[in-house]
C-alpha cells in the first residue's frame, strides 16, 4: 500500500463571544478560551507551546485540549474521505494482481457514512481575565469554587 496523508479541514463552532470549548486532559473539566487574538495586545504575543487549565492549573500541549465531542465530530467528518481513499487503495491492489490461476472480480465499494450533524456551541459560562495575562480571556462555568489559574502561566488567582 502507498503512504496516504490527509489534510481534512474541520470547522468547530464558536460561541457568540468568539470562544471555543476546551476540555482539560487532566481534570476533564470544560472551559473556553478565545479563538484568535482577543485584542491588540494579544496579537503581539508569541504562540504558546502549552497552556494551563484554568480550573486545575495543570499544563498540557496546545493540541491536548479537545473535547470528546469535538474529537468524535472530527472523526465523523473525516470518515468519508478516509473510506474513499481506502476503496481506491483496494482497487489498486486488485489491479496489480496478475496471475493466470487467480481471477478476482470486485464489485461494490465501502459504505460511505452520512455526514455528521454540525456541532453547536451554546453561549454559556462567564468571561474571566487573569491579573497577569489579561489579554488572554477565558470562560469558566458559573459558580465554580476555588482559585482559577492563568491560561498562559498557570498562576492562581481569585475573582472579586
Amino acid at each position: 500500500m502507498s503512504d496516504m496523508e490527509f489534510s481534512i479541514p474541520v470547522e468547530l463552532p464558536l460561541d457568540a463571544d468568539g470562544f471555543i470549548r476546551r476540555e482539560c486532559p487532566h481534570c476533564e473539566q470544560q472551559f473556553k478560551w478565545h479563538s484568535g487574538p482577543a485584542n491588540a495586545e494579544a496579537e503581539l504575543q508569541p504562540a504558546q507551546e502549552s497552556y494551563y487549565c484554568p480550573l486545575c492549573g495543570q499544563p498540557a500541549g496546545r493540541d491536548s485540549w479537545w473535547t470528546r465531542e469535538q474529537l468524535d465530530y472530527a472523526e465523523e467528518v473525516a470518515a468519508p474521505t478516509v473510506r474513499e481513499a481506502m476503496d481506491a487503495e483496494v482497487d489498486k491492489i486488485f489491479r496489480g494482481l496478475k496471475s493466470p490461476n487467480i481471477k478476482v472480480n470486485r464489485s461494490g465499494a465501502l459504505d460511505a457514512p452520512d455526514p455528521p450533524s454540525p456541532l453547536t456551541e451554546p453561549n454559556d459560562m462567564v468571561i474571566v481575565t487573569s491579573p497577569c495575562h489579561a489579554w488572554e480571556p477565558i470562560k469558566v462555568p458559573e459558580g465554580g469554587g476555588g482559585p482559577l489559574h492563568c491560561l498562559v502561566c498557570g498562576a492562581a488567582f481569585t475573582l472579586g
